[in-house]
C-alpha cells in the first residue's frame, strides 16, 4: 500500500511538470488577453485631461510569464502642474472585455482633498463597453473626497 501512494505522489509530481500541463492558463490570462493587454498604453484621470490624448500618460503592461505587471503614470501640466495618477501592480485575470488588477493607484489633484496624495490599494476592475477604445477602472468612486475620477487604459495603437 504504501509503494502505491509514492507512485501515485511522484505520477502527480511528474504530471505537475509536464509541458502539457505548463500550458494551462491558471493565472485567468490565455494568449488571447495577454496579446491584447502587453506593451504601452496610454493613461488618463478625466482631471489631468482625456479626450484627444495629447496629454494622456503611459502605461506599460510586460509579460512576466505567470503574470503581467502593469506601471504608468500621467502627470498634469499647466494649472495641473504637480498632480499624477500612478498605478503600479499586477494584472491577475482578463476577459474579452477586461481585466482585473491588484496593485495601488495613488492620485493627487490640487482641487480634491485639499491638494493631499490619495493612495488605493487593492483589486480594480478595469472594463470597456460599447465602442469605447479604452477600459474604466470600475471602482470610481475617490475614497478621499466625495469626487468620481474616471482612471482609463486605452487600447494599443489609439
Amino acid at each position: 500500500m504504501r509503494y502505491a501512494s509514492t507512485l501515485a505522489t511522484g505520477l502527480f509530481l511528474a504530471a505537475l511538470c509536464s509541458p502539457s500541463f505548463a500550458a494551462t492558463p491558471t493565472s485567468g490570462l490565455d494568449a488571447a488577453a495577454r496579446a491584447r493587454l502587453v506593451g504601452d498604453h496610454a493613461l488618463t484621470l478625466q482631471w489631468l485631461g482625456w479626450g484627444d490624448l495629447s496629454r494622456a500618460g503611459k502605461v506599460v503592461i510586460d509579460d512576466q510569464g505567470d503574470t503581467l505587471s502593469l506601471r504608468g503614470e500621467q502627470s498634469g501640466e499647466g494649472e495641473n502642474a504637480g498632480d499624477y495618477v500612478r498605478l503600479s501592480g499586477k494584472i491577475v485575470s482578463a476577459s474579452r472585455d477586461g481585466f482585473v488588477f491588484v496593485g495601488d493607484i495613488i492620485t493627487r489633484v490640487n482641487h480634491i482633498a485639499d491638494g493631499a496624495e490619495c493612495k488605493r490599494s487593492g483589486t480594480f476592475t478595469f472594463k470597456t463597453k460599447g465602442t469605447r477604445k479604452y477600459w474604466r477602472m470600475q471602482e470610481m468612486t475617490n475614497p478621499c473626497d466625495p469626487v468620481t475620477d474616471y482612471v482609463d487604459v486605452y487600447f494599443r495603437g489609439i
